[in-house]
């Protein structure tokens, strides 16, 4: 797909075999139905029609509207701390992209965290309060937003 173009349009303007053919990548992925056959012949498209455009249409969650967040997190070196954090993060429906940590030196070590946060309801400064209140972490800091 090296060259190509894309576009940003309105779902009030595609034809109705793309958004179709994005119900039946959806349905799949939830498991609402088991395979493609079932998948299309609910939704009233052929199979040779989804596989025709099922890798030339997304959604624009799967695409251009993810957002990226990396967080540096300073942490006492006690059993369970990094566990919280993460619990943390997704209970306000972050997701961990990356994580990197550092040996702990002077009982405390730096974690490096990438999350999309395309999918929070609260926003970055809410998560990065409720991550410096919890129990070993001594300190939050916004490294990079994308």
């Amino acid at each position: 797909m090296a060259g190509d173009k894309y576009y940003i349009v309105s779902d009030k303007v595609i034809p109705e075999v793309f958004k179709k053919v994005l119900e039946v990548k959806e349905s799949l992925l939830t498991g609402k139905y088991k395979d493609i056959s079932e998948a299309t012949k609910n939704t009233g498209i052929s199979r040779s029609t989804f596989y025709k455009y099922k890798d030339y249409i997304f959604p624009m969650a799967e695409g251009i509207n993810s957002k990226k967040i990396t967080l540096v997190v300073l942490l006492s070196h006690e059993a369970g701390t990094l566990s919280k954090v993460l619990d943390c993060i997704a209970f306000n429906k972050g997701n961990i992209l990356t994580i990197s940590q550092d040996i702990p030196i002077n009982m405390a070590a730096n974690v490096t965290i990438t999350i999309d946060i395309a999918n929070m309801t609260k926003d970055i400064k809410h998560l990065v309060n409720t991550l410096r209140l919890l129990q070993n972490v001594i300190s939050v800091k916004v490294l990079a937003m994308e």
